[in-house]
């Protein structure tokens, strides 16, 4: 029978985009540098990444760009700042103070560059608008204009959507007050369309004018359809959050077409990532795993093969423990077999290097080998493994490292003891009988599951109850702690006259 497999996501959003015609099209996607940018956050620009490769594929003429709102203003103090630095910014346009470690122009390119570094490693190309830049440059004073003249408008269209009545004083526009640098608390007195100012009031006292010209940002229900309208915008993913009734998209939608008098545009709408254990990603809670980081114990290719695979509005739950082992090998699977080649195609697994170990195995490859990379390469040659490329599988062996350290969890931790260790004083007759014939039982050219069914056979012929004693006997000879690795796999890829030398010394001190 033959089997018609499903179209990518990504083909059917294509599909849909391309009924409304075929552009030019500007795929916008972006985030507020507020924190470390997350890996919940990657979901949205990969997202976009596919569907404009899509159309790329078409032949439609398409861009991308990511609009980092770093004109946004610092919310609160997060649990990652020193509060007796960072509460007197609060209100202050992120790009306008600071950054935590000194060595970056403001406290939003902290942020900003390590994330924009770790798009270039996901192979993902966009044009980059500065919010602060978009402002100052003058690039928004017709939007916000339009705003101002428009506020009634916009304060009906927020109640209409949201049930919310604005306050008489509200205005869509926040100026930057001259005196305490915040936008938080400003009111908007008046403005002027000839010089294009605002003039505003501060709690902290202050008042004065301002230019459209970086003087101030429009809120954010407003800020975000301004620039649909003003880059233009025609598709933009966003979380299900804002695709609520009432939501940002749908107030957002109304109000460029009324009053910024443009089409809003193609909605791509996505569940968030949840961090296993911690549920949903947010700076605001300090429950953080930024991109940067992960690009450090996951190969790029294979984090957006994690979100390609997934139709968008299906929630990903992502684990860096275990679990992301099983990603990586799910990857190496599906990429040696040509499974779902469309989704490995727009993850990127042409710049993929097969190095024919399971990651798994790579982890114990690499404690064995005591983080000798080249000593690695040599233990998985010895157990017949075919290293075609020695330098992807070190490079390969240095994610499986990098792991070990930032996130595995302690029972797959362990080192090879160079000498007896201590805790093999404590094992019992049977356990010693058994380790003496297993010294004499292994033979040249075992593999791991040989030597696995010969552990069983022997712990039964050492008058051992479970075989669970046999396989203590051997962690406890070989690392010290009674659990460890796959025992038969664990002895197999140790260097052989070693393993049967620790084995007769184990039954000997034991005695």
């Amino acid at each position: 029978m033959v089997h018609v497999r499903d179209r990518h996501w990504a083909e059917e959003i294509a599909d849909e985009i391309l009924k409304q015609g075929r552009g030019p099209h500007e795929i916008s996607t972006g985030i507020s540098p507020s924190g470390e940018i997350h890996i919940g956050n990657l979901r949205e620009v990969i997202t976009a990444d596919v569907v404009y490769r899509v159309l790329k594929e078409r032949g439609v003429e398409v861009t991308l760009d990511y609009v980092a709102d770093n004109f946004d203003p610092l919310r609160k103090v997060y649990p990652f700042l020193d509060a007796s630095v960072y509460t007197g910014h609060i209100g202050k346009p992120l790009s306008e103070f600071p950054c935590p470690c000194g060595g970056h122009p403001s406290y939003a390119a902290h942020f900003l560059e390590p994330f924009l570094a770790s798009l270039e490693r996901l192979r993902i190309k966009v044009k980059v608008h500065f919010a602060d830049q978009m402002y100052k440059s003058g690039l928004l004073v017709p939007q916000i204009i339009q705003a101002l003249r428009g506020r009634d408008a916009i304060a009906r269209i927020l109640h209409e959507c949201t049930g919310r009545h604005v306050e008489p004083e509200w205005s869509p526009f926040n100026p930057i007050c001259g005196t305490c640098g915040r936008m938080t608390g400003t009111l908007v007195a008046g403005f002027s369309e000839r010089d294009k100012t605002v003039d505003y009031t501060c709690p902290c006292g202050g008042r004065g004018t301002v230019s459209m010209r970086g003087g101030g940002k429009l809120t954010w229900r407003v800020d975000w359809p301004a620039r649909w309208a003003r880059l233009p915008v025609t598709i933009e993913p966003f979380g299900k959050d804002h695709a609520t009734r009432g939501g940002s998209y749908d107030t957002g939608a109304l109000i460029c077409r009324e009053v910024f008098k443009a089409p809003p545009p193609f909605p791509v709408t996505y569940e968030w990532i949840s961090f296993k254990g911690k549920g949903e990603l947010k700076k605001s809670k300090g429950n953080i795993l930024s991109v940067h980081r992960m690009l450090e114990v996951v190969p790029p290719e294979i984090l957006r093969y994690m979100i390609v695979k997934t139709r968008p509005m299906r929630s990903i739950g992502f684990d860096p423990g275990l679990p992301l082992l099983a990603l990586v090998d799910e990857f190496d699977d599906a990429a040696s077999r040509g499974r779902d080649p469309r989704a490995l195609q727009l993850a990127g697994a042409d710049q993929f290097t097969p190095v024919g170990v399971p990651f798994r195995h790579l982890v114990n490859v690499v404690q064995m080998a005591d983080f000798d990379l080249d000593q690695a390469v040599v233990i998985l040659k010895r157990n017949n493994y075919p290293v075609a490329d020695a330098a992807a599988l070190k490079e390969r062996a240095g994610y499986a490292i990098r792991w070990l350290r930032e996130f595995a969890p302690p029972e797959v931790k362990f080192s090879v003891e160079r000498t007896l260790p201590a805790a093999a004083s404590g094992l019992d007759g049977g356990q010693r009988a058994f380790l003496a014939r297993l010294a004499s039982a292994l033979r040249p050219g075992m593999n791991g599951e040989a030597i696995h069914a010969l552990v069983y056979d022997l712990a039964k012929e050492a008058g051992l109850e479970k075989a669970t004693a046999a396989f203590e006997a051997i962690y406890l000879a070989f690392l010290g702690q009674p659990k460890g690795p796959r025992a038969g796999w664990f002895l197999a890829f140790l260097e052989r006259d070693f393993t049967i030398a620790r084995l007769r010394e184990a039954g000997r001190a034991a005695a």
